[in-house]
């Protein structure tokens, strides 16, 4: 058993003649944020959901707690594998208790309501909020219920796709200490797709810098700051304004 969470190794996939990602490698350690940026286009996003099946690789391997994640069923795998898009992805004909006891419902636990009620607690939303519909809530408190129902399941693996992009600033840096919260509560991997540099280093502990489907860096996020691997990482937190350690 290795101390990763989850791992790429040599994934390359192509949509037609655009190669999305090329021979990429990434380790996300067991309990890290992991935050994959980079440009649009980088290959962030299709290597994230190369995790849970969304995207099937041409070559190479995903494996997630050591089993390769194309030798599993996906229906199981999504379930087990907590999932946020960028529009929180609720659904708006059921009320947010329902929407967050999701998983636990499918796989048939009586106690599903109470592990929804836990879940939104431990992102900070009160539980007369279970009664409400998706529409009732702010942009804030649907992704927030959104994380909830990606870890109601007792899912220890969490994949977030620009959650927080939509948001305004102030519910955006909410949301961002929500999260290093719910890290330090449940001890939960998280792998996170974000444009945002400065999101980044609030939230990650890893960071791995894409270009064109390709790893530029990977390290801890002082260790990009300080020493840039190449002069694309250089100029990426110069445009972002992040300036050197």
């Amino acid at each position: 058993m290795t101390d990763s969470a989850v791992r790429a190794e040599g994934v390359t996939k192509s949509f037609g003649s655009v190669r999305a990602l090329i021979d990429v490698s990434v380790a996300v350690p067991r309990g890290a944020c992991v935050a994959l940026v980079g440009e649009s286009g980088s290959g962030k996003t299709t290597l994230l959901r190369c995790i849970n099946r969304l995207v099937e690789p041409d070559a190479g391997r995903v494996m997630v707690y050591d089993a390769e994640v194309r030798e599993r069923d996906p229906v199981a795998l999504r379930r087990g594998i907590g999932y946020v898009p960028q529009d929180g992805g609720l659904l708006p004909h059921w009320r947010i208790r329902r929407n967050v006891a999701l998983v636990p419902w499918l796989d048939g636990a009586a106690d599903a309501a109470t592990r929804a009620g836990r879940a939104l607690a431990l992102v900070g939303l009160d539980e007369s909020l279970g009664e409400r519909w998706p529409h009732e809530l702010s942009g804030g408190q649907r992704q927030r219920a959104a994380v909830a129902r990606a870890i109601a399941g007792g899912q220890s693996v969490v994949l977030l796709d620009e959650p927080f992009g939509a948001l305004d600033a102030i519910a955006r840096s909410d949301l961002q200490r929500m999260v290093i919260e719910l890290r330090a509560a449940t001890g939960v991997t998280l792998v996170l797709v974000t444009h945002d540099l400065a999101e980044a280093f609030r939230l990650a502990t890893r960071m791995v810098v894409m270009r064109a489907g390709r790893v530029e860096q990977s390290a801890p996020p002082h260790e990009v700051r300080a020493a840039p691997a190449t002069p694309y990482v250089a100029a990426l937190l110069e445009r972002a304004g992040v300036a050197a350690a």
